[in-house]
């Protein structure tokens, strides 16, 4: 059992999402990320998903992803280059001016290119925006964790599409 990456193409279309979500549901599937936006084209939607599955249900699911009308193309994104991220929002409460401080300096650490900041700062509290990758955010979230007692996080399925060259992930 390990993470597999799909992304589908699909008609933008009432239901559709249900649809895909019931299939995994009815056949006991356990999706650990989904995310869906639309494309270029206004009528079509890319859903990117990530399940735990071994090689034989993960074949399964492709066929069946496949056999669905409003499906437009199956990608396969576990063994090929990728480019990910996921979206983050991390709140640190109960704040003093140190921890504040603490705060920009590990947003700092972690920014790759403007892809984590503190984008809102209360009274006694920060909140981090951070599109990395889902290891980085483990680890920043485990930072977190680990120096502050009140951390709020929210975290968005990971988005990838395919590499032009053989960076990865």
């Amino acid at each position: 059992m390990k993470n597999r990456w799909i992304a589908l193409l699909v008609e933008n279309q009432v239901g559709v999402l249900a649809k895909v979500s019931g299939l995994f549901s009815a056949k006991s599937y356990n999706l650990q990320s989904l995310t869906v936006g639309t494309t270029e084209h206004e009528d079509v939607s890319r859903m990117t998903i990530c399940v735990t599955a071994d090689d034989v249900t993960f074949e399964q699911i492709k066929k069946q992803l496949n056999a669905m009308v409003e499906v437009i193309k199956v990608i396969d994104l576990t063994n090929v280059p990728i480019h990910m991220k996921e979206i983050l929002f991390a709140k640190v409460h109960k704040l003093d001016a140190a921890g504040k401080a603490e705060c920009f300096q590990i947003a700092q650490v972690f920014n790759q290119g403007g892809s984590c900041m503190i984008s809102d700062v209360g009274e006694d509290s920060v909140l981090m925006e951070c599109m990395l990758t889902e290891r980085r955010n483990n680890e920043l979230i485990a930072l977190l964790n680990k120096k502050y007692k009140h951390v709020e996080v929210t975290r968005g399925g990971a988005v990838a599409v395919e590499s032009i060259s053989t960076s990865c992930r």
